[in-house]
């Protein structure tokens, strides 16, 4: 991806969100019981989405340039808040951590070399690298008009 991705996200009634990305508009809120209408998918079912769409684009990118058959790809993706203490493999261990889980499945005549190198390519998507490494954020406000 080349350039600066820009989104813009509109406050609506309620607690929906108004997405604009690339031409292309998109809703989000919050289940009702949290106060929302559930009139989209809320911020953590999004950001799921873009991790499970980008990891199924990079393998069959992947395997289209490889030749391989590769028919189809089902991500699957769970977020949750565990304990740090919990995570034997991270380095905080104090209070609580994020962990999204990601199961893939992939369909098509592939063997099983080919289905290791899809499981270790799919760690590459460029979501999926954000994601783990460090995030420079910056952040401003200011009145409308």
């Amino acid at each position: 991806m080349a350039g600066a991705t820009e989104v813009v996200v509109f406050s609506r009634e309620g607690l929906r969100q108004e997405i604009w990305a690339g031409g292309h508009t998109l809703a989000a809120d919050e289940p009702v019981e949290a106060g929302g209408e559930d009139s989209g998918p809320n911020p953590y079912e999004l950001l799921l989405g873009a991790l499970g769409s980008c990891t199924s684009m990079t393998l069959l990118l992947y395997a289209r340039r490889k030749g391989w058959d590769l028919q189809n790809v089902e991500v699957r993706l769970r977020h949750d808040r565990i304990y740090a203490e919990d995570c034997a493999t991270c380095e905080t261990k104090d209070g609580r951590i994020d962990q999204i889980a990601k199961e893939i499945v992939v369909a098509g005549e592939l063997d099983e070399a080919q289905v290791r190198r899809l499981g270790e390519i799919a760690a590459r998507c460029p979501v999926n690298q954000t994601l783990t490494h460090e995030i420079h954020m910056t952040e401003s406000i200011r009145r409308a008009g």
